[in-house]
């Protein structure tokens, strides 16, 4: 049975359908209105999914060496925005580096929903962190590319994209501008 929008649809209605739309898509489904067509090609104990509980795990008990291994050494993780921490992190030892970037800014995610299939695994969580008087408490999606057991491309999807550059920022203010001169000075003549 496809879930249709009707007049009495609130807006919350049209989002999810829009998520799950979007996220049939990315999976592979057909039918890009039924939640039926997800759970067909989305399973929550696919290997793939085993294998990003197997790196949650370790990422929590601070076992990097089994992290290297269930990432491809051409990992790619995309971080969205306009913010210091936003970019594209290339191989493990950036992607570590973005993480230990993180855990200063006191970033935490409670998992929502976590799917996938041959291809792919969707991560969905709530993300939040304090520090000072900056905050952020919003939703997070995660899109794992898949191939050979091992995470090839992360992409982030940020539930608002405007409040998580506020929150990086106020985390990461930029150096005064003779600081960030000099450095970049040094650079250039170092």
């Amino acid at each position: 049975m496809k879930k249709t929008l009707s007049s009495q649809s609130t807006r919350k209605d049209f989002l999810n359908l829009g998520a799950v739309a979007g996220f049939s898509f990315l999976l592979g489904s057909q039918d890009l209105l039924g939640q039926k067509a997800l759970a067909q090609t989305s399973s929550s104990d696919h290997p793939n999914v085993a294998t990003i509980k197997r790196y949650y795990a370790a990422y929590g008990r601070g076992d990097l060496a089994t992290v290297r291994q269930i990432f491809a050494p051409n990992i790619v993780w995309h971080i969205p925005g306009h913010h210091p921490l936003a970019g594209s992190k290339r191989g493990p030892n950036e992607v570590f580096a973005f993480f230990e970037q993180l855990d200063k800014a006191n970033f935490k995610a409670d998992l929502i929903y976590l799917g996938g299939n041959d291809n792919y695994v969707i991560d969905c969580h709530r993300g939040y962190g304090a520090m000072g008087e900056a905050k952020l408490d919003i939703p997070f999606c995660l899109l794992f590319r898949m191939q050979g057991g091992r995470i090839v491309e992360a992409t982030n999807f940020v539930g608002d994209q405007h409040a998580a550059d506020a929150f990086f920022w106020s985390v990461y203010p930029l150096k005064p501008i003779p600081g960030r001169l000099a450095h970049a000075e040094a650079q250039a003549f170092g």
